[in-house]
């Protein structure tokens, strides 16, 4: 199959807010071009995009995973949904040796194990680590630990039942499973190569962060206690983000593997999870500390390319911070991206077979219409990626 991939770029201001932070609370920085930048971690926003999918319902909750270390207590509940006469310690039990039969490592939490010291019921043993599992390998688990249910033991001894299980863990994987990938540190032969990479957001302009002192006062308090309830602080910065992702789609085709119906074309599942993820990373947003400052925002400038050479990251058109001097720092940021991309482009890209979107908002971003092919809305860029991308994988390799 030919290397495809797509490219996705946003600018995003955000005002004050705390996304995403670090360990003493503050919001994650990092020092580009000599100058401290506001950052969103990638794995935040990743997580950002897989929730969106479900809470959105841009996917049916077949198409996607779930990461949890607690595999056993959920494949326990698929076994009982199955075979309602088992009882919930005949079904952990299946459960527990089927997960052990696919390579993972399980054992009771040592605080769980003493709080059941005093005759509480035995709890579930867990994963070490998060596991990812797609809902269709939870459910494949659930049937055949079912047709060993009479002696799990001695079923899953047998070469064949317990190549089987393995092989049920490592196909029809989710869209998020396929599109971010898997590590198994017990079992790496069931490790999905991630098909995505999502950088770490960072502002185009320097940030200091600043720190907001509130009290909080005691409703019920008289007229002769005037003192605070309650004091603290909370950190936070404002900022304008370049956000990046580059998506290889022919490796999440690989991911997917074939058609998932019979009768829908190899290529369907590939454009859904395409369409899903375009429109997931541009929609989504990290809900760190989101009551407190209720940054809402969507990008005001979204540029998305399908190319064939390597992927290509712009976010060196703000290695020179954008000065704060003179107001804010989109209509730069527009400007520097309008001329930086078609630079780049020329000494290393492919014109002839890059394919370029662009979505924006307001007049600071007018500069970018020229990039390429402008989408006057998000569904309509979606489905003009989702279009691209089918036809492109359809070509003869």
């Amino acid at each position: 199959m030919n290397r495809i991939f797509l490219d996705v770029h946003a600018l995003q201001t955000v005002p004050p807010s705390n996304l995403n932070r670090d360990d003493t609370g503050a919001p994650k920085t990092a020092v580009y071009g000599g100058v401290p930048r506001a950052r969103v971690s990638s794995q935040a926003w990743k997580r950002a995009i897989r929730t969106y999918f479900r809470d959105e319902h841009l996917l049916e909750p077949s198409e996607l995973g779930v990461r949890t270390k607690k595999v056993v207590e959920l494949l326990a509940e698929r076994i009982t949904g199955l075979d309602p006469s088992l009882t919930a310690e005949e079904a952990l039990h299946l459960a527990d040796e089927t997960v052990k039969a696919s390579g993972l490592k399980t054992e009771v939490p040592k605080r769980k194990a003493d709080q059941a010291k005093d005759g509480a019921p035995a709890p579930a043993p867990e994963t070490k680590y998060l596991v990812f599992l797609s809902a269709r390998q939870l459910d494949g688990l659930a049937r055949f630990a079912l047709d060993g249910a009479a002696d799990i033991t001695g079923f899953l001894k047998d070469k064949k039942n317990k190549e089987r299980v393995r092989e049920i863990a490592d196909t029809r994987h989710s869209v998020d499973i396929a599109l971010f990938g898997r590590m198994v540190a017990d079992a790496a032969d069931i490790n999905v190569d991630a098909a995505v990479q999502v950088a770490h957001a960072i502002s185009v302009h320097r940030v200091d962060n600043e720190s907001d002192y509130y009290t909080a006062v005691d409703d019920e308090n008289t007229e002769q206690e005037t003192g605070a309830g309650m004091i603290g602080t909370v950190d936070f910065n404002s900022a304008t983000l370049y956000r990046y992702a580059a998506l290889g789609v022919h490796q999440l085709a690989a991911n997917l593997g074939q058609g998932l119906r019979e009768d829908e074309p190899r290529t369907e599942p590939v454009r859904r999870a395409v369409e899903a993820f375009v429109h997931s990373f541009v929609a989504s947003l990290p809900t760190g500390k989101i009551n407190t400052f209720g940054h809402h925002t969507h990008p005001d400038a979204v540029v998305v390319k399908l190319r064939t050479t390597r992927p290509a990251s712009f976010v060196a058109a703000f290695e020179d911070p954008i000065p704060s001097d003179h107001g804010g720092h989109l209509r730069e940021a527009c400007d520097r991206l309008a001329t930086y991309i078609p630079d780049i482009e020329r000494a290393y890209g492919d014109g002839e077979t890059t394919l370029t979107w662009v979505l924006r908002v307001g007049p600071h971003t007018r500069r970018l219409a020229d990039l390429g092919t402008e989408s006057p809305t998000l569904h309509d860029l979606v489905s003009a990626v989702g279009l691209a991308v089918t036809e492109r994988l359809e070509k003869p390799a």
